[in-house]
């Protein structure tokens, strides 16, 4: 089949629209968890691929016959699980936009308008963050778009690891013992990173958290830290979360920032879904002590309405950033490269190539205003507020955990048999989906706010099905 002509292209192109546009419409009337068994999927597609082209239309019949049977719904509006993944009408077309110009946005060279796009979003998001000027693109920092925070957590470690070798990491390999820091609440792209990075995790040092809020042990740090420089060890990196994974702690980063400033080490202020709260003036309380950090993500695919993958990734310095990872063969050296008057992002993350993702978050950032996105977090946060009221005043229910932003992590009295069996049997209604995780080694329920066609007669009704699926007392 010969290549799609722009006017077959247009016309197939309604047609997709349109499918997503009632897909939109219709979420609400699929099971929120996939229904599919498992190779079911992969039984209902061809073994082999085609021998001759097939009509688009043929593609689009088959997303409706064999891929939504296995979709599980993000979108849907009783999603509760993980957290948001806001899709929105202007990411989609802003990456509809990228996908069609197709750039490859490696250097500056290759399509300045990529590059000075990316580095104005990321100006006027920290802007609508609050974030500390040194992280603006007008100073020695600025931010980039990764594809997650595990991407920026990576990247951030091996600034760090170039930092505290002085830069002779690259070059001589690991010889002496480095040591990074986060608590147990963290995000597992922690232990990760120092996997790749070729620190090892038996340099991971575990810091305690409060009982009470699961906020990283400042002391602790101190006391781990104070042991490994006895121990001739390099502190090299400490993680800092705003908004845990788990439970949406808030680690005390003014503490642990002035420890990094006095240490030397770098701090890493992972707030990958809590960081869109600081849109609202009013919950910049929780970026206390950002302004230690040297480098800082969130994701806008989380709560701000970008489609995944969009990671917002700043850095303090640079040149920190750029040392540890440029690396410049002859094919991409070129005359405004040399010229030190650009930036190429292809030495801001790990891959060399690079899609235009700024689009989506430029349109995204364009249509609703800071007005826009502050009311779609505040809403998320009302949510949360009001269904944390109806678990306070049922007696059979326990909040386990602070819950300042969309999430309320709450669970039954007693033992964790049946919290487990709650979970399983609320999930496999295909009216809502909710995940769990552990506190203080209970199970726990979690339920988090904030989806994009997500509405508060939406959380009252699962909470009423919450409530009428859990025992009673006597029967627990």
């Amino acid at each position: 089949m010969p290549h799609m002509t722009p006017e077959e292209f247009r016309a197939h192109g309604h047609a997709a629209v349109d499918w997503i546009a009632d897909y939109w419409t219709r979420v609400a009337d699929h099971p929120v968890l996939a229904r599919s068994a498992p190779g079911e999927v992969l039984a209902a597609l061809p073994e082999h691929p085609p021998e001759t082209g097939e009509p688009f239309d043929a593609v689009l019949a088959d997303l409706d016959r064999i891929v939504l049977p296995g979709i599980t719904h993000w979108q849907h509006p009783s999603f509760f699980g993980y957290f948001p993944a806001n899709a929105s009408g202007p990411a989609v077309l802003g990456d509809l936009l990228s996908s069609g110009l197709g750039v490859q946005g490696m250097l500056w060279s290759t399509s300045p308008a990529a590059t000075e796009v990316e580095t104005r979003v990321m100006d006027w998001l920290a802007e609508l963050l609050d974030l500390p000027e040194r992280f603006r693109s007008g100073s020695a920092g600025g931010g980039v778009i990764q594809d997650s925070a595990s991407s920026a957590t990576l990247v951030a470690t091996l600034a760090a690891l170039h930092r505290a070798g002085g830069g002779a990491v690259n070059h001589e390999g690991i010889r002496r013992t480095y040591t990074v820091y986060t608590s147990s609440q963290a995000h597992s792209s922690v232990e990760k990173a120092v996997r790749i990075a070729g620190i090892g995790t038996a340099q991971l040092r575990v810091v305690d958290t409060d009982p009470d809020t699961l906020a990283m042990d400042p002391g602790h740090l101190a006391a781990l830290v104070a042991a490994d420089l006895a121990a001739g060890a390099v502190p090299t990196l400490v993680v800092a979360t705003i908004g845990t994974t788990s439970t949406t702690a808030i680690d005390p980063v003014p503490e642990i920032g002035a420890l990094c400033r006095e240490r030397g080490i770098w701090l890493h202020v992972d707030a990958a879904y809590a960081g869109a709260a600081a849109v609202c003036p009013e919950l910049r309380w929780s970026h206390a002590g950002v302004e230690y950090a040297d480098s800082y993500c969130t994701d806008p695919h989380k709560w701000l309405l970008t489609n995944f993958d969009c990671d917002a990734f700043w850095v303090a310095d640079r040149a920190e950033l750029v040392g540890a990872l440029s690396v410049l063969p002859e094919y991409l050296r070129n005359a405004a490269s040399e010229s030190g008057a650009v930036l190429d992002y292809r030495d801001w993350q790990v891959p060399l190539g690079r899609r235009f993702r700024a689009l989506k978050l430029w349109s995204v950032l364009r249509w609703y205003g800071a007005e826009g996105l502050r009311a779609h977090v505040r809403e998320g946060v009302a949510q949360a507020r009001q269904l944390a009221d109806r678990i306070r005043a049922d007696e059979r229910f326990e909040i386990v955990a602070p819950h300042p932003f969309g999430l309320v992590c709450f669970r039954l009295r007693g033992a964790d048999g049946p919290n487990e069996a709650l979970l399983a049997e609320l999930n496999a209604s295909g009216q809502l989906f909710l995940t769990h995780t552990r506190v203080r080694g209970a199970y726990t329920l979690r339920m988090a706010l904030g989806g994009a066609q997500t509405r508060m007669e939406h959380v009252e009704q699962a909470w009423k099905q919450i409530a009428a699926t859990a025992s009673p007392p006597s029967r627990r």
